[in-house]
This record gives structure tokens, sequence and C-alpha cells, in this order.
């Protein structure tokens, strides 16, 4: 595989959306799972993978418990980076952007597509608190497990919902023989157009 400043095109978001389409054709594990790199008040990074939920001209979107650990690091700090990698594809894309919390309707829409069991635990979990073990956070599942037994519909958590980073720069590596990769970099401007330039590998 190569990539070409032709194949790339002018538009950083669709060439992701090609990638990640063949990601999914080339039957990639997970295709959509990312890191999310976030940086704490001390400045130490950490990061986690998760899987994107949408990909739009405005950016990309993620779903979490906002009183998590990266909930608390964006409060802080709304820059956080995106790195993708298919391994047997040779492809990877880093992103660096500012990370929003979407509307609540978006997050709303978004948390009653999900399946019952995940609803439930988006409200059972004190994500990236301490818990005494595993039977406490199982029986903590089944208190509101039994809280929504007669509901049709289970609200959204009021702390729970989600996040869109813009990108400012993106990133596209090819794996080539030799080591000799091919890297896209693009560069949103002031003017809201894409830079594009062509990095040693």
């Amino acid at each position: 595989m190569s990539l070409s400043e032709d194949e790339a095109g002018d538009d950083p978001i669709k060439l992701l959306e090609k990638w990640l389409s063949d990601a999914a054709n080339n039957h990639v594990s997970e295709p959509n799972a990312m890191v999310l790199s976030t940086v704490d008040a001390q400045g130490f990074p950490h990061s986690r993978v998760l899987l994107l939920r949408n990909l739009e001209q405005k950016g990309l979107t993620f779903y979490t418990n906002y009183q998590s650990e990266k909930g608390m690091h964006l409060a802080d700090n709304p820059h956080a980076a995106i790195n993708f990698f298919w391994v047997d594809m040779e492809r990877q894309v880093r992103i660096v952007g500012k990370v929003e919390k979407i509307s609540v309707m978006e997050s709303n829409e978004y948390f009653h597509s999900r399946p019952r069991q995940n609803q439930i635990s988006a409200w059972a979990s004190p994500q990236s608190e301490v818990v005494a073990n595993r039977e406490a956070l199982e029986a903590r599942f089944r208190e509101f497990e039994q809280r929504f037994e007669a509901a049709h519909e289970i609200e959204k958590p009021p702390f729970w919902g989600g996040y869109r980073l813009s990108p400012s720069r993106m990133e596209f590596w090819q794996g080539r023989p030799g080591r000799l990769h091919d890297r896209i970099r693009f560069s949103l401007e002031e003017n809201r157009n894409w830079r594009r330039e062509r990095l040693g590998p």
C-alpha cells in the first residue's frame, strides 16, 4: 500500500472515513478502536482505548462518564490526542485537537440506542473510582437493575454523555517497504482550510 498526495486529497476527514471503511472491509477487529490521550493537572499524560462513535466534519465523537478520569482531565485541559492503528494494514492516524461536550440531545439519542444493560451500567459504574471488589460492583448493578425494572425507557445519567474532538492537526502514516514510509500531515489554518504537507518517515 502507498499514500500519495492525490490519494490523500484535500480533506483529512474524508480520508479518515475512507481508511475506517477500508479497515472494516478488511475485517479488522474493532476498526473504530482508538487511543485517547489526555493530560492531568500535574502535566502527566494518560492514554486509554475507546471507540469512535461518530465521525463528521465537526469532529470525532466518543462517550464516557463526565466524572471519569478522562472527564476530569478534559474539564481542566480540553486539548487531547487520538491515535488509530491498524497493524495488518500498516496504517496509523494521529490527531490532535480541542474537545467539547456535545449537546444533551445528541447524548440522549445515542444513550437510548444502547443495549439496556449498557444503559444500566452507565448508572451503576462509578467510573475511575476505587471499588471494594467485584461483588460490590455487581451488587450496585443489581440495585439499578431493580430501580429501572418497571421503566419502559431509562433516563440518561446527567453525568454521562458525549465529547467531540475537533481536529487541528491530522497525520496519516502508511507503512512502506524498507521503512521509507508515507507520512502526510494536514494542519488547520486560520481560514479553516487544511494545509497538506509530506513528512519524512
